[in-house]
């Protein structure tokens, strides 16, 4: 019996450490899997409460979730289109850029290709130096002697005064002139004859004929955007009077305007009917029999700005030439960022018209007869528009264009 009992006591002494045992495997295991999913239960806490401070704030600022919606789209919206304008101007800034840079490379290897052909290495360092701050060109024929004289003794400074306007003032005034159909011919020799003694022309590759002008004022920019940098380039009939001072102080306001083109801007109607004065070949591009033109300087006086005249210079083999020149250099804008500007000063009438307007303070800048695209009988009353409507002669010379008109370093 009592090995029995000591047996006995054996087992139960066993079976207790088992339970111990595995009481303790117990609770590890419990602790193992509690703190496995404790993040999860805090993750759903903090999920809850940010939930319930979103409905708190919801419910204290605005009752109403559209309006909520509605200010956050408007925030967008407004950041958008200040994004697209900021766009915009960056796109506008690069384009003036590029035609800068498309400009001065053209301008650069046609003055060198100039200079080069007639061994002048200077002029290359000349031309790219100054400043200037208009180039007139004053469109003359052969058979236009008597109007340039006539001009050349009122409102064309003369001799030392014209090299003074050009040093002081940045002003250069050229009669604009191809060449006759016969090369060397009678006509060209007169003209050279008359440069010699005046030396106020500008000789283009151009052959001469009315039915030219387009080309003719294509090739007058092109060649003058060349030879001069400029502010503003500026063609002008040689049966029209103009004040200098008058036109430049008009021009000069629009220095910091871009793609600029001034004049007196008209909408005439297209002339169908052959055989008329002004009659247009190409009527039908203008759509039915009636219609106007679009509108474009009238050919008496106008002027661009430099990077118009440079445009024209490297797009000058593509431009389209219509009938009438001013219809052509009208239609060379279209479809550009150009600024047109309608001033009434640059076609005023002849005497008395211009008279009165300067009695009253507004001097013309140029004066013609529109009957006469220009003045009637210029050659005679070229000097009596000049006495009874030019400005005052220490005009020109006391009036300040462009701020530097000397050579930069």
């Amino acid at each position: 019996m009592n090995v029995k009992s000591r047996e006995v006591a054996s087992r139960n002494v066993s079976s207790r450490k088992w339970v111990l045992v595995l009481c303790f495997a117990s609770f590890c295991t419990g602790m193992f899997f509690t703190n496995r999913m404790v993040p999860e239960t805090e993750g759903v806490q903090r999920t809850s409460r940010t939930n319930e401070d979103e409905s708190s704030n919801l419910k204290s600022g605005d009752c109403n979730p559209k309006l909520v919606l509605l200010n956050k789209a408007s925030n967008s919206s407004g950041d958008i289109s200040s994004a697209q304008k900021a766009i915009q101007s960056l796109d506008r800034t690069i384009s003036d850029i590029e035609m800068g840079l498309v400009a001065a490379r053209a301008e650069r290897e046609t003055v060198i290709k100039d200079s080069l052909a007639m061994g002048d290495s200077q002029a290359i360092e000349s031309n790219f130096k100054k400043k200037y701050f208009m180039v007139i060109g004053i469109n003359t024929a052969f058979s236009s002697r008597k109007r340039r004289d006539s001009v050349r003794a009122t409102w064309i400074p003369q001799g030392e005064k014209r090299k003074r306007l050009e040093e002081e003032k940045g002003i250069i005034i050229r009669f604009v002139i191809g060449h006759s159909s016969t090369s060397g011919g009678i006509l060209d020799r007169a003209i050279d004859a008359e440069e010699k003694v005046h030396g106020d022309f500008m000789r283009l590759q151009h052959i001469e004929g009315y039915l030219e002008l387009s080309a003719k004022t294509k090739t007058y920019f092109a060649t003058a955007v060349s030879l001069w940098d400029a502010e503003f380039y500026v063609k002008v009939d040689d049966d029209v009077h103009v004040n200098l001072a008058t036109l430049g102080m008009n021009l000069a306001g629009h220095q910091k305007q871009p793609r600029v083109y001034i004049g007196c801007m008209k909408s005439g109607p297209v002339l169908a009917q052959k055989g008329v004065k002004y009659h247009e070949p190409e009527h039908w591009k203008f759509g039915e029999v009636g219609n106007k033109y679009f509108r474009h300087a009238t050919g008496q006086l106008y002027a661009i700005s430099k990077d118009l005249a440079t445009y024209i210079s490297i797009n000058q083999n593509v431009l389209h030439k219509y009938a009438n020149e001013d219809v052509s250099l009208g239609s060379w804008f279209i479809g550009l960022d150009v600024e047109h500007v309608d001033d009434r000063r640059l076609c005023c009438g002849t005497p008395p018209d211009c008279e009165w307007k300067a009695q009253a303070g507004n001097i013309c800048a140029a004066s013609f007869d529109w009957r006469c695209s220009g003045v009637c009988r210029s050659v005679e009353r070229m000097m009596e528009v000049h006495k009874r409507c030019g400005e005052d002669k220490n005009a020109l010379w006391s009036t300040s264009f462009l701020e530097t008109t000397s050579s930069s370093s």
